[in-house]
Protein backbone atom coordinates (compact mmCIF):
# COMPACT_ATOMS: atom_id res chain seq x y z
CA UNK A 1 0.00 0.00 0.00
CA UNK A 2 3.00 2.54 0.80
CA UNK A 3 4.57 1.92 -2.23
CA UNK A 4 1.26 2.08 -4.15
CA UNK A 5 1.31 5.65 -2.76
CA UNK A 6 4.64 6.66 -3.42
CA UNK A 7 4.23 5.39 -7.28
CA UNK A 8 0.95 7.84 -7.22
CA UNK A 9 2.85 10.63 -5.82
CA UNK A 10 5.58 9.83 -8.41
CA UNK A 11 3.12 9.72 -11.29
CA UNK A 12 1.17 13.18 -9.95
CA UNK A 13 4.95 14.81 -9.57
CA UNK A 14 5.58 13.91 -13.63
CA UNK A 15 2.15 15.04 -14.63
CA UNK A 16 2.26 18.44 -12.61
CA UNK A 17 6.30 18.89 -14.02
CA UNK A 18 4.73 18.40 -17.52
CA UNK A 19 2.29 20.91 -17.03
CA UNK A 20 4.55 23.08 -15.95
CA UNK A 21 6.90 22.54 -18.49
CA UNK A 22 4.41 23.16 -21.27
CA UNK A 23 2.73 26.42 -19.57
CA UNK A 24 6.25 27.88 -18.99
CA UNK A 25 7.68 27.18 -22.64
CA UNK A 26 8.46 30.34 -24.64
CA UNK A 27 6.61 31.11 -27.21
CA UNK A 28 8.26 30.01 -30.30
CA UNK A 29 7.39 33.21 -32.33
CA UNK A 30 10.10 35.85 -32.32
CA UNK A 31 9.63 39.44 -31.38
CA UNK A 32 10.72 41.74 -34.21
CA UNK A 33 9.81 45.18 -35.65
CA UNK A 34 9.68 46.29 -38.78
CA UNK A 35 11.19 50.44 -39.92
CA UNK A 36 10.81 51.61 -42.66
CA UNK A 37 12.75 54.86 -44.41
CA UNK A 38 9.94 57.31 -42.56
CA UNK A 39 10.61 56.03 -39.51
CA UNK A 40 7.41 54.16 -39.06
CA UNK A 41 7.45 51.10 -37.16
CA UNK A 42 5.70 48.03 -37.26
CA UNK A 43 5.34 45.53 -34.25
CA UNK A 44 5.28 41.69 -35.31
CA UNK A 45 6.44 38.39 -34.26
CA UNK A 46 8.04 35.35 -36.82
CA UNK A 47 8.02 31.90 -36.06
CA UNK A 48 10.96 30.59 -38.45
CA UNK A 49 10.87 26.60 -39.31
CA UNK A 50 14.17 25.03 -38.87
CA UNK A 51 16.96 27.18 -39.85
CA UNK A 52 19.42 24.75 -41.31
CA UNK A 53 17.72 23.69 -44.69
CA UNK A 54 18.62 25.52 -47.73
CA UNK A 55 14.67 25.30 -49.17
CA UNK A 56 12.36 28.29 -49.65
CA UNK A 57 9.38 28.47 -47.01
CA UNK A 58 5.48 29.69 -47.65
CA UNK A 59 4.82 32.74 -45.69
CA UNK A 60 1.47 32.96 -43.73
CA UNK A 61 0.33 36.16 -42.58
CA UNK A 62 -2.14 36.47 -39.86
CA UNK A 63 -4.07 39.65 -39.04
CA UNK A 64 -5.31 39.67 -35.07
CA UNK A 65 -8.77 40.97 -34.22
CA UNK A 66 -9.36 44.80 -32.42
CA UNK A 67 -9.48 43.31 -29.23
CA UNK A 68 -5.48 42.44 -29.94
CA UNK A 69 -4.55 46.27 -30.29
CA UNK A 70 -1.83 47.41 -29.04
CA UNK A 71 1.84 47.98 -28.83
CA UNK A 72 3.08 45.11 -26.22
CA UNK A 73 3.74 42.88 -29.14
CA UNK A 74 2.47 40.37 -27.45
CA UNK A 75 -1.38 40.15 -27.60
CA UNK A 76 -1.77 39.27 -31.44
CA UNK A 77 -0.80 35.91 -30.13
CA UNK A 78 -3.63 35.10 -27.97
CA UNK A 79 -6.20 34.31 -31.22
CA UNK A 80 -5.76 31.12 -33.80
CA UNK A 81 -1.98 31.78 -34.60
CA UNK A 82 -0.53 29.35 -32.45
CA UNK A 83 -2.11 26.92 -33.88
CA UNK A 84 0.08 27.01 -36.74
CA UNK A 85 3.20 27.07 -34.07
CA UNK A 86 2.41 23.12 -32.91
CA UNK A 87 4.90 20.40 -32.99
CA UNK A 88 2.34 19.06 -36.00
CA UNK A 89 2.24 22.00 -37.82
CA UNK A 90 5.68 22.57 -38.22
CA UNK A 91 6.61 19.05 -38.67
CA UNK A 92 3.96 18.80 -41.48
CA UNK A 93 3.86 22.60 -42.56
CA UNK A 94 6.87 24.39 -42.11
CA UNK A 95 6.26 28.18 -42.40
CA UNK A 96 7.48 31.35 -41.83
CA UNK A 97 4.49 32.86 -39.93
CA UNK A 98 4.39 37.01 -39.20
CA UNK A 99 1.86 38.21 -36.67
CA UNK A 100 1.96 41.89 -36.89
CA UNK A 101 0.44 44.10 -33.92
CA UNK A 102 -1.93 47.12 -35.41
CA UNK A 103 -1.53 50.14 -33.29
CA UNK A 104 -4.40 51.38 -30.99
CA UNK A 105 -7.33 53.55 -32.77
CA UNK A 106 -6.40 52.24 -36.69
CA UNK A 107 -7.23 49.08 -38.20
CA UNK A 108 -6.07 47.29 -40.98
CA UNK A 109 -8.79 48.09 -43.52
CA UNK A 110 -10.03 51.24 -45.12
CA UNK A 111 -13.84 50.54 -45.73
CA UNK A 112 -16.46 52.82 -45.95
CA UNK A 113 -19.32 50.85 -44.65
CA UNK A 114 -23.47 51.87 -45.04
CA UNK A 115 -26.31 49.45 -44.94
CA UNK A 116 -25.68 48.25 -41.05
CA UNK A 117 -21.92 47.81 -42.21
CA UNK A 118 -22.95 45.19 -44.91
CA UNK A 119 -22.50 47.22 -47.90
CA UNK A 120 -18.40 47.70 -48.00
CA UNK A 121 -16.29 49.99 -50.71
CA UNK A 122 -12.68 49.95 -50.54
CA UNK A 123 -11.06 53.15 -50.39
CA UNK A 124 -7.92 54.30 -52.37
CA UNK A 125 -5.51 54.65 -49.66
CA UNK A 126 -4.61 51.96 -47.38
CA UNK A 127 -4.17 52.30 -43.42
CA UNK A 128 -0.79 53.12 -42.14
CA UNK A 129 -1.14 49.80 -40.66
CA UNK A 130 -1.51 47.89 -43.67
CA UNK A 131 0.96 49.68 -45.56
CA UNK A 132 3.35 48.93 -43.22
CA UNK A 133 2.53 45.14 -43.45
CA UNK A 134 2.71 45.09 -47.40
CA UNK A 135 5.88 46.62 -46.87
CA UNK A 136 7.12 44.18 -44.61
CA UNK A 137 5.82 41.52 -47.04
CA UNK A 138 8.48 43.04 -49.47
CA UNK A 139 11.27 43.37 -47.03
CA UNK A 140 10.80 40.13 -46.44
CA UNK A 141 10.69 38.46 -49.88
CA UNK A 142 14.08 40.35 -50.24
CA UNK A 143 16.08 38.94 -47.17
CA UNK A 144 14.19 36.04 -46.08
CA UNK A 145 14.01 32.26 -47.83
CA UNK A 146 9.92 33.00 -48.80
CA UNK A 147 8.37 31.26 -51.35
CA UNK A 148 6.79 34.00 -53.53
CA UNK A 149 4.14 31.37 -55.28
CA UNK A 150 2.99 30.38 -51.59
CA UNK A 151 2.52 33.68 -49.95
CA UNK A 152 -0.81 33.40 -47.88
CA UNK A 153 -2.84 35.80 -45.70
CA UNK A 154 -5.62 34.91 -43.03
CA UNK A 155 -7.43 37.24 -40.18
CA UNK A 156 -10.34 36.66 -37.67
CA UNK A 157 -13.13 40.17 -37.05
CA UNK A 158 -10.96 43.12 -38.13
CA UNK A 159 -7.84 40.90 -39.10
CA UNK A 160 -10.75 39.09 -41.36
CA UNK A 161 -11.64 42.48 -43.25
CA UNK A 162 -8.25 43.28 -43.28
CA UNK A 163 -7.98 39.95 -45.08
CA UNK A 164 -10.10 40.96 -47.65
CA UNK A 165 -8.67 44.80 -47.82
CA UNK A 166 -4.97 43.13 -48.68
CA UNK A 167 -5.97 40.75 -51.31
CA UNK A 168 -8.41 43.55 -53.12
CA UNK A 169 -5.35 45.56 -53.10
CA UNK A 170 -2.67 43.19 -53.79
CA UNK A 171 -4.35 40.47 -56.08
CA UNK A 172 -1.26 39.43 -57.47
CA UNK A 173 0.51 39.12 -53.96
CA UNK A 174 -1.39 36.19 -52.89
CA UNK A 175 -2.07 32.59 -53.42
CA UNK A 176 -4.61 32.04 -50.63
CA UNK A 177 -6.68 33.30 -48.20
CA UNK A 178 -9.00 32.56 -45.42
CA UNK A 179 -10.85 35.92 -43.55
CA UNK A 180 -12.20 34.46 -40.19
CA UNK A 181 -15.84 36.24 -39.16
CA UNK A 182 -15.06 39.63 -41.59
CA UNK A 183 -16.53 41.26 -44.60
CA UNK A 184 -14.78 43.26 -47.90
CA UNK A 185 -15.90 45.24 -51.25
CA UNK A 186 -18.27 42.71 -53.18
CA UNK A 187 -17.73 45.33 -56.47
CA UNK A 188 -14.20 43.52 -56.45
CA UNK A 189 -14.65 39.91 -56.55
CA UNK A 190 -13.71 39.74 -60.50
CA UNK A 191 -10.29 41.09 -59.40
CA UNK A 192 -9.87 38.22 -56.55
CA UNK A 193 -11.86 35.52 -58.30
CA UNK A 194 -8.65 34.07 -59.31
CA UNK A 195 -7.40 33.61 -55.43
CA UNK A 196 -8.42 30.33 -53.47
CA UNK A 197 -10.63 32.41 -50.77
CA UNK A 198 -12.05 29.64 -48.03
CA UNK A 199 -14.25 31.82 -45.91
CA UNK A 200 -15.11 31.11 -42.24
CA UNK A 201 -18.08 32.81 -40.31
CA UNK A 202 -20.18 32.28 -37.19
CA UNK A 203 -24.69 31.94 -38.14
CA UNK A 204 -25.41 33.89 -35.16
CA UNK A 205 -22.15 36.01 -35.08
CA UNK A 206 -23.62 39.72 -33.06
CA UNK A 207 -20.40 41.51 -33.84
CA UNK A 208 -20.10 41.01 -37.28
CA UNK A 209 -23.08 40.28 -39.49
CA UNK A 210 -22.53 37.43 -41.13
CA UNK A 211 -24.37 38.53 -44.34
CA UNK A 212 -20.95 39.86 -45.14
CA UNK A 213 -19.62 36.38 -45.20
CA UNK A 214 -22.72 35.55 -47.62
CA UNK A 215 -21.95 38.15 -50.16
CA UNK A 216 -18.65 38.25 -50.24
CA UNK A 217 -19.03 34.16 -51.35
CA UNK A 218 -21.75 35.05 -54.06
CA UNK A 219 -20.22 37.71 -55.52
CA UNK A 220 -17.27 35.83 -56.07
CA UNK A 221 -19.23 33.00 -56.74
CA UNK A 222 -21.29 35.28 -59.82
CA UNK A 223 -17.26 36.58 -61.04
CA UNK A 224 -16.36 32.84 -61.40
CA UNK A 225 -14.61 31.60 -58.56
CA UNK A 226 -15.15 28.79 -56.11
CA UNK A 227 -14.83 29.74 -53.06
CA UNK A 228 -15.21 27.71 -49.88
CA UNK A 229 -17.67 29.08 -46.83
CA UNK A 230 -18.25 27.38 -43.72
CA UNK A 231 -20.98 28.75 -41.53
CA UNK A 232 -20.75 26.85 -38.19
CA UNK A 233 -24.13 26.67 -36.70
CA UNK A 234 -25.02 27.96 -32.74
CA UNK A 235 -21.80 29.95 -33.52
CA UNK A 236 -21.38 33.66 -32.45
CA UNK A 237 -18.14 35.76 -32.79
CA UNK A 238 -15.64 33.08 -31.57
CA UNK A 239 -15.64 30.92 -35.30
CA UNK A 240 -12.24 31.25 -35.32
CA UNK A 241 -11.53 28.60 -32.49
CA UNK A 242 -13.13 26.07 -34.99
CA UNK A 243 -11.60 27.81 -38.32
CA UNK A 244 -8.06 27.44 -37.06
CA UNK A 245 -8.32 24.12 -35.63
CA UNK A 246 -9.97 22.90 -38.47
CA UNK A 247 -6.60 20.60 -40.11
CA UNK A 248 -8.58 19.89 -43.74
CA UNK A 249 -8.23 24.09 -44.07
CA UNK A 250 -4.84 24.00 -42.89
CA UNK A 251 -4.23 21.22 -45.60
CA UNK A 252 -6.17 23.12 -48.30
CA UNK A 253 -4.20 26.56 -47.20
CA UNK A 254 -0.50 25.05 -47.46
CA UNK A 255 -1.72 22.93 -50.84
CA UNK A 256 -2.16 26.11 -52.98
CA UNK A 257 0.35 28.11 -54.83
CA UNK A 258 0.08 30.74 -57.85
Amino acid sequence: MYSEKIKSISILSILCFAYVSVVAQPSRFSVEHYINGNGDTLNYRMLYPDADTLRKYPLVIFLHGSGERGNDNDAQLKWGVMNFATDQMMVMHPAIVIAPQCPEKVSWSNFSRENNNTVMTLQPQPTKPMQLVIELIQQLIKKMPVDTNRIYITGLSMGGYGTYDAIERYPNLFAAAMPVCGGGDVSKASEIAHIPIWIFHGSEDPAVNPVNSLNMAEALTKAGAHPGLTMYPETGHFSWLAAYSDMHAMEWLFRQRK
